[in-house]
Parts: structure tokens; C-alpha cells; sequence
């Protein structure tokens, strides 16, 4: 399934994917013939894919793993092996298609539930699930938790509930895509099955975020390696946007092979795109506000590599396998360095060289400042919810009737209000907590406050990686939570000498300290000189390690136990690769 560049889906739900798949049994002596089913004849089974088909059927299930481990192949595999009903929150259509061609391929009955399809499409799909004839179903967060939708689940053999890309949970859950908060109330409504969330990339942070937002069960946290060390990194600096602009332009000219340009707006893309066709490098163009076939047309000409070059919005990239992407190119930061790594990762799929540049200007940063600080519900809109929830309880379908709210705006309240729980899922119904609407609403303002002023601490990190004299690939690891002392000689301040030896540096990264200002946090970046540690309300704080530590303001304290598991070093035995004698 790794490497799949986009075929067309069929769209009739009654087509001939649904011919039944034989459930194989438990446990392993049939591991071989799911993987070899997934995954062709000759593969074996990575490190990663391992470790998370260990277990799954216990614990819920975090991992963490580069792009290009084959993390679909997980949940392919284990819905081959217990014959149950997989269903995958996937955010893109794009993806969604890709991820149902994929699993047809691998002989698996795949679906999607989106609003690509008609209703028809949608209906038939559903009743399939219900009835036991359906593999994998594929929706979006919103879908989920449509009432129509979560009642014909509900009568589901659902065993396992996938969140991909599950980044997004923190990335988007606060404003952009409020209904990522929810799905934790969806599974409790499908009868609590496993939940498996992954991702390429994740702070400690954003681990923390996922596992919370989702409403995970004591998950098993895997974090497996996330360097990419074919993947040259590099920072420039300009004092103006047309500098910057001048400079991407220039540097792009003198690329070979295909690659990527990031721009900040639908705007910035527009103009990056006209400026290199000006200059003789056409580019494909995609951003949100092109209509969805001229997107899709412009994803597929790149898989197929119609076009080597795409100039885009952050909206491109997930589920865009590409192998030989050469370059990934940002005229502009990302908002944090979670999604830098996610688009840096889309370079050099095939393990052959490739290079990841960040342009920047001072101005830039404040931008990110700026789309990052959204104002979040009105407190008279979540008054007006709590008013209604305290007469009666409520299915979110009757209160968007009886608030006259859009849904979208009742998704972003009710986020909120979950978050503090303010409110508290019952079934299909909605019940008010135990907080008046005052406190309700000083809650939900207090913990927005909170994320905020975390947020405002990532954009931060990005200027601190674009200002780096330090190796790059270590500050970008260290901030994923690994740890990487060494130099990796493959970014430009390892080539121009200026990257230290922190090997011998008073602190470690992961390491759990106590600062007497900010309260307790965890060591996520060391450098020479510097330590970044990530505070729990206080997000990252950038310090000078020496003064830190002498003056008794920082101290290390012992860590809770039972912390991210990486790579092997599980409790439990691990599962038999594939193939093995």
C-alpha cells in the first residue's frame, strides 16, 4: 500500500469491492497472510507497524511514525485479522480517496462517507456498514457526528476507530475543524472499541493534546524514530516579502526534479505561482479556494507526474505520496514546528537525497501570531447553549433547531464547553455539567487563554529554528521529543561549522524540571548554551542553562513513570514479523 500515487475510486457503493473478505483468524500463525495481503508477497512487517499491531486489541494506541512507515498498512492488517469494522477519520477527501483505492487494491470492501458523494452514496455505504459487508469506512470528523451517521454505526460491528493524521486534533481543534473534539464522545457512542491515532510527527505536546482530546483509555504511546536524514535542511533570511519572494523564485530556478512551494495565503500562492511562470518554471496551483475538480486535478497531475512543480497552501500535502519529490520549499513559517516537519516530510519519500529550505522575514512571524489567536465562541452564544441544555438534555440535531445556530457554530461551542466539561456526552444526547453558565464561560475564556499563550510559544519555536546557529535537525528532533546530541552534517549550519557539541551539556533532553516561576515542564530542546523547556501552562520558555541551574531556578525533578514507548522497549511481548521462520 506504500508508494500508491492516486487512482480514480468508483463511486457505486454496490460495485464489486464488496464481495465479501473471509475474516483470517487470531493471533499471530495468520499475521503472515494479512501482511502478505496488505502488503505484497516479500514484505515484512517495520519496526513501527509492529509495535502498533501489538497490543491494539487491549489498549488504545498513539503512534508516532515518519511518513512513509506504512502506517495505513496497521489498520488494514488489523481489520483483517479480527474481521470487524474499521472506521477511519480521515481529514482530506483527497485522502479519503486515495486511502479507499489503496485498501480495494489490498482486497479489503472500503468506503467513504463525504460530501464528494451523493446522498445516495452515502446511504448505501452506511447500510453496508451496518450490515456487516463493509471493511473500512472513511469519513471526516464532521461527518461523525452527523446524528444520521452515528446511528447506523451504532448498529456496527465497529471494533476498531482510526484517527489519521491525528496531529490535527491540536493543529485544527480549536477553531478550524471543532468537531476533531468530538470524536471521543462518537467512539463512547459506538461502545468504546480501540481507538488507534497516528501520525508522522508530534511534540510531547501534541501527544499530550491528542491522547486528552480524543478521550483515549491509558494508551500505549509509540514514538518511533522521526529523522529523516536524507533531507538537507536549510534557513535564508530577507528583510522584505518581495525579497523573500525574489529569493524562493531564484532559489526554486535553480532546482532539478520535482518539489513543492509553500505560500502563507490563497494571495501569496497565486503570486509565487505567476512569478515563476514569469520566470520559465510553470507551477500547478492549489489552495481551499479553487473549486474542489480543479484541486483534485491539480493533486493528480502532480502524483502522476504530469507537473513536477506545485505551488500551494498548507492545504496540500497530507496524503500526497509522491515518492521523488526532490525540494520542499517555504516562502513564509509554518505555525509551528509540528507542521513544518509534517511538509518537510513529504520530500525525499524515496530515501534518495532531498532538501527542505524555510525563507524568511521578521515580519512573517507576526502573521502566524496573528492566525493563530482566533477569538473563539461568543460568550452569548455559549450562554445561549448552556440555557437550552439546562432545560433538557439535547441531540446536537435539536439543539442546532432549538438555538438556531449553524452547526459549525454549535461544533466550535461545544468544543469548548466539552473541554471544561461544562457539558457532558450521554448516548446521543448532550447533558449540562455541573458549572453554572458563569463559571461555564470564565472556564472556557480561562483554558482558551491557556492554549493561546502555548500557541503563541510554537510560533515562536519556528523563529527560534529559522534563526538557529545551531544544527538544525537536532533542534527540529529534540523538539519531537528525541534525543539528538550529535551533529547530523546535513543541514547548512553543520556545513558552515557553526553547530556545537552538546554532548556533554548539563541537562538531557526529556528530562522533567521545575522552574520556580513557571511550575513543572519537560526538557525539549539542549543547546550550548540554552535550554527550551516545555512548561505545562506556560508552553515553551527559552533559558540560559547555566544561569537557570546556578541560581536555583531551575531544578530536575524525578518523571512519571509510564511515558512514551519507543521503538521495542515495550512491557509486552512483541508480535512476529511477517515472514519470519
Amino acid at each position: 500500500m506504500s508508494g500508491h500515487t492516486g487512482a480514480s475510486t468508483r463511486d457505486d457503493a454496490t460495485d464489486d469491492t464488496h464481495a465479501a473478505v473471509t475474516p483470517l483468524p487470531t493471533p499471530s500463525a495468520q499475521l503472515d497472510a494479512a501482511v502478505q495481503r496488505v502488503l505484497g508477497a516479500d514484505a515484512r512487517l517495520r519496526e513501527s507497524q509492529r509495535d502498533a499491531l501489538d497490543g491494539l486489541r487491549e489498549r488504545d494506541t498513539l503512534l508516532v511514525a515518519r511518513s512513509g512507515a506504512g502506517k495505513t498498512a496497521v489498520y488494514a492488517i488489523s481489520t483483517l485479522l479480527t474481521g470487524r469494522l474499521t472506521v477511519v477519520v480521515s481529514p482530506l477527501l483527497a485522502l479519503q480517496r486515495d486511502q479507499v483505492t489503496a485498501l480495494r487494491e489490498a482486497g479489503l470492501r472500503a468506503e467513504a462517507v463525504s460530501s464528494a458523494r451523493t446522498a445516495r452514496q452515502q446511504r448505501q455505504a452506511l447500510e453496508l456498514a451496518a450490515a456487516g459487508e463493509l471493511d473500512v469506512l472513511l469519513l471526516a470528523p464532521e461527518q461523525l457526528v452527523r446524528s444520521a451517521v452515528i446511528d447506523q454505526l451504532v448498529t456496527a460491528d465497529v471494533g476498531l476507530v482510526v484517527v489519521d493524521e491525528a496531529h490535527c486534533v491540536a493543529e485544527w481543534g480549536h477553531d478550524f475543524r471543532p468537531d476533531y473534539l468530538q470524536i471521543g464522545a462518537a467512539v463512547e457512542r459506538l461502545g468504546r472499541p480501540r481507538v488507534l491515532a497516528m501520525t508522522a510527527t508530534a511534540s510531547p505536546h501534541v501527544r499530550d493534546e491528542i491522547v486528552e482530546r480524543l478521550a483515549m483509555h491509558e494508551p500505549r504511546v509509540l514514538v518511533h524514530d522521526a529523522d529523516r536524514p536524507n533531507i538537507w535542511l536549510g534557513a535564508h533570511h530577507a528583510a522584505t516579502e518581495p525579497e523573500r519572494d525574489q529569493r524562493v523564485v531564484a532559489w526554486v530556478l535553480e532546482q532539478e526534479g520535482s518539489g513543492i512551494v509553500y505560500g502563507r495565503t490563497r494571495t501569496h500562492v497565486e503570486a509565487l505561482a505567476a512569478a515563476l511562470a514569469d520566470a520559465g518554471r510553470p507551477a500547478l496551483v492549489y489552495h481551499a479556494g479553487l473549486r474542489a475538480a480543479d484541486r483534485s486535478a491539480a493533486q493528480d497531475a502532480f502524483l502522476r507526474g504530469d507537473a513536477d512543480l506545485v505551488v500551494a497552501t498548507s492545504a496540500f500535502g497530507m496524503g500526497v505520496d509522491r515518492l521523488d519529490v526532490r525540494f520542499v520549499v517555504h516562502a513564509g513559517p509554518s505555525p509551528s514546528l509540528d507542521a513544518y516537519y509534517q511538509e518537510v516530510g513529504r520530500a525525499g519519500r524515496d530515501e534518495e537525497p532531498a532538501t527542505a529550505v524555510l525563507f524568511t522575514r521578521p515580519d512573517d512571524f507576526g502573521l502566524n501570531h496573528y492566525l493563530r489567536s482566533g477569538g473563539g465562541p461568543k460568550p452569548e452564544t455559549v450562554r445561549k447553549v448552556l440555557r437550552e441544555l439546562a432545560k433538557e438534555p439535547a441531540t446536537r440535531d435539536e439543539l442546532v433547531e432549538r438555538t438556531g445556530l449553524t452547526s459549525r457554530t454549535l461544533s466550535r461551542v461545544l468544543g469548548a464547553l466539552l473541554g471544561v466539561e461544562a457539558v457532558h456526552p450521554d448516548g446521543d444526547l448532550l447533558r449540562a455539567g455541573d458549572l453554572t453558565p458563569a463559571r461555564a464561560l470564565k472556564a472556557v475564556t480561562e483554558r482558551r487563554e491557556r492554549l493561546q499563550e502555548i500557541d503563541t510559544t510554537r510560533v515562536e519555536l519556528v523563529r527560534t529554528y529559522a534563526d538557529a546557529t545551531d544544527c538544525r535537525r537536532r533542534l527540529l528532533l529534540e523538539l519531537l521529543g528525541e534525543a539528538h546530541p550529535e551533529q547530523c552534517g546535513r543541514c547548512d549550519n553543520c556545513e558552515q561549522g557553526t553547530s556545537l557539541d552538546v554532548a556533554e551539556s548539563r541537562l538531557r533532553t526529556g528530562e522533567h524540571v521545575e522552574h520556580t516561576e513557571f511550575g513543572t515542564g519537560v526538557v525539549s530542546v539542549v543547546e550550548a548554551e540554552r535550554v527550551t523547556v516545555l512548561f505545562d501552562e506556560r508552553g515553551y520558555v527559552t533559558l540560559d542553562t547555566t544561569i537557570a541551574l546556578d541560581s536555583g531556578i531551575l531544578t530536575v525533578v524525578p518523571g512519571p513513570s509510564g511515558a512514551a514507548v519507543v521503538g521495542d522497549a515495550m512491557s509486552e511481548p512483541p508480535v512476529a514479523e511477517a515472514g519470519a521462520a
